[in-house]
């Protein structure tokens, strides 16, 4: 039987972290495994614990968002520990794209039977920030801004405060040269943004990336080119499917290694957490995460 220690962000969703892992703790307990839980002060503190427990072969559980999911993750990249997600953020995206249910009972069925995945973390290297490593994207442009409003959000949740923050960002955004290098070929781009996606999702459920895939070894690289604002709205309404990827102001490039600069500091952010700002390298480390799903 496995043995867990959930590592809690009690301020996720507000305190919804606290209210997800007890719903799936009754079912985990019930069918005989044992839960020690762990309330973290830090995205750091959080780490540390999820290496503790880790080094002590349990599964380590991240309650919460994509903030602690991909900070765990990362923490425990490489390192042979194995991962379990209770999606309690305002996203999940990371979850969405592994298939998690979303109902405790069945999400508890998984962690308990669940079947081990090898999947891809992205390295995060940046001259404004520590090396980090996270699960599902790198964007640098209006999305980076939106994701900040959208942080700071007190009165909208969940998709709502992206798609408010994401207003508010794109009214103000105008558009930055890029240079993108992907594999050492480089690429010049003007427009709104480039996320580099190891998962499909951000932004609380939006499909940036159709075709990306957490375990290919790859990184799909999305473009977004400069246009009108009016088509910009279209566009981010797009996302809803993936089907802004037909549109000639969308490119998607495909690489290990992507390093993103711009003309001038624009801001970029990873999984929901790491804020700073261009040049950054993204780099994916192929199999180097364990995941329940």
């Amino acid at each position: 039987m496995r043995q867990f220690t959930a590592v809690v962000n009690p301020t996720a969703g507000g305190s919804a972290g606290a209210a997800a892992l007890l719903a799936v703790a009754r079912p985990l307990r019930e069918a005989g495994a044992e839960l020690e839980t762990e309330y973290s002060r830090s995205l750091a503190h959080a780490q540390e614990l999820a290496r503790q427990a880790g080094e002590r072969g349990r599964v380590v559980l991240a309650v919460g968002g994509d903030g602690i999911a991909g900070g765990i993750g990362g923490a425990l990249s490489g390192t042979g520990a194995l991962l379990g997600l209770v999606p309690a953020g305002r996203g999940n995206d990371f979850a969405r794209a592994l298939g998690l249910p979303s109902d405790p009972d069945a999400l508890a069925r998984v962690l308990l039977r669940g079947e081990p995945r090898l999947v891809d973390t992205i390295e995060v290297r940046s001259a404004f920030h520590d090396r980090t490593v996270v699960l599902g994207s790198v964007y640098a442009g209006v999305d980076a801004v939106a994701n900040r409003h959208a942080n700071h959000a007190r009165l909208l949740r969940g998709t709502a405060s992206y798609y408010a923050g994401g207003l508010r960002a794109v009214t103000t955004w105008r558009a930055a040269r890029y240079r993108v290098t992907v594999d050492g070929e480089e690429h010049t781009h003007t427009g709104y943004t480039v996320v580099a996606a190891n998962s499909g999702y951000y932004g609380s459920g939006r499909i940036i990336a159709p075709d990306a895939r957490v375990d290919d070894g790859l990184l799909d690289v999305v473009l977004i080119s400069a246009a009108p604002r009016w088509l910009f709205f279209a566009l981010m309404n797009e996302l809803k499917s993936g089907a802004h990827v037909h549109r000639p102001q969308v490119r998607i490039l495909r690489g290990r290694e992507i390093r993103i600069e711009a003309d001038r500091e624009v801001p970029y952010g990873a999984d929901g957490e790491v804020e700073a700002v261009l040049p950054v390298t993204a780099r994916v480390l192929p199999g180097a995460l364990s995941v329940l799903c």
